[in-house]
């Protein structure tokens, strides 16, 4: 079994309700189509009923009738969910007039449905911008506690399994926080040995924060802030499995970890690999993927209180399923 397919039979077995924000998009529908045949979780539908219903038949999706449809313009507890987004934003000075027409954008309604406990995790971008999904995500859904910064991961599947867990690894962050502070790097550490042991089936992450030094190699600030990151990672969970100040080679090759770093529980076997910045993580990431044939799932968004995964503008239908079957995973933890 894949991890995709073990990921997909998690799923299923969890049975997490997922809202789909852009319910009447090509894509999104087509595999909410897929989604509902094969059971893997509960679909609400945010869009015009009528649409969706009209879309469903041209496209002969025969499994769209046993998903919620919810039209964000026409509903019965709009007032409801405007109240409610009311009392959460009131510091901001929202007003009930600005609170009802939020509530007709299906990107707020769906960060309040989960709110409210009527879903669980919601999926959206295929059709918007990844700001536009996050920004109702962070006033609604918030953060996990001791958790302030959002980051994105992508589980990296390499054919030579001589590397990583067997393989897998976790690379984060390559999304979402261009510059993070030493407080968010170590966050980003905690939230990523999370997502390699639920999402990825890595059974003992260890984490590595990368740097161009190691073990005091190399002398600056850059260089203090990912030996901050490590102390921050330990405070904010001290059975995380995790060492800082690793070279690239240092961290996942077992001759190089032994010689420039010896001692290191973590030198020579990371499995997740954190970088300084976004800059470096989504070049890494993108290298590995298409030089080394990796395969790369994700990104996987870390760090929202309830799972809330943004799309590529140009995923497929494949990849739409695939991301419900991992917000729904995420849901399960």
């Amino acid at each position: 079994m894949t991890l995709m397919e073990q990921i997909r039979a998690n799923a299923k077995a969890a049975n997490k309700r997922i809202v789909l924000a852009e319910g009447t998009e090509e894509r999104t529908l087509k595999a909410a189509d897929i989604i509902l045949a094969e059971g893997i979780a509960q679909l609400t539908l945010l869009g015009n009923e009528a649409e969706i219903k009209k879309l469903a038949a041209e496209w002969n999706l025969t499994n769209i009738g046993k998903a919620t449809i919810i039209d964000p313009v026409n509903q019965p507890k709009k007032e409801y969910y405007a109240q409610m987004l009311c009392e959460i934003r009131k510091k901001k000075g929202m007003q009930m007039d600005e609170a009802m027409r939020l509530v007709e954008d299906p990107l707020y309604l769906a960060c309040l449905l989960i709110k409210n406990g009527d879903a669980d995790g919601e999926v959206a971008g295929a059709r918007n911008a990844t700001g536009d999904v996050l920004r109702p995500a962070f006033q609604i859904v918030k953060t996990l506690p001791g958790v302030s910064v959002v980051s994105g991961a992508f589980i990296m599947i390499l054919k030579d399994k001589t590397y990583g867990d067997n393989g897998t690894f976790v690379f984060a962050d390559c999304a979402a926080t261009p510059c993070p502070t030493a407080e968010e790097l170590g966050q980003i550490a905690v939230v990523s040995a999370k997502t390699a042991k639920n999402i990825a089936c890595i059974q003992e992450p260890k984490v590595a924060i990368l740097s161009f030094s190691t073990k005091g190699s190399a002398k600056h600030e850059l260089v203090d802030k990912v030996i901050e990151a490590g102390r921050v990672a330990h405070e904010l969970d001290p059975e995380v499995k995790l060492d800082c100040e690793l070279q690239a080679d240092a961290a996942i090759v077992p001759k190089v970890g032994a010689s420039k770093a010896p001692g290191s529980d973590i030198a020579g076997k990371a499995n997740v690999l954190v970088f300084p910045d976004l800059q470096s993580g989504n070049i890494c990431y993108k290298l590995v993927q298409r030089l080394a044939g990796a395969e790369a799932i994700g990104p996987v968004m870390q760090g929202m209180a309830a799972p809330i995964n943004d799309l590529s503008r140009g995923c497929s239908v494949e990849d739409v399923v695939n991301v419900v079957a991992i917000t729904a995973t995420q849901a399960i933890k």
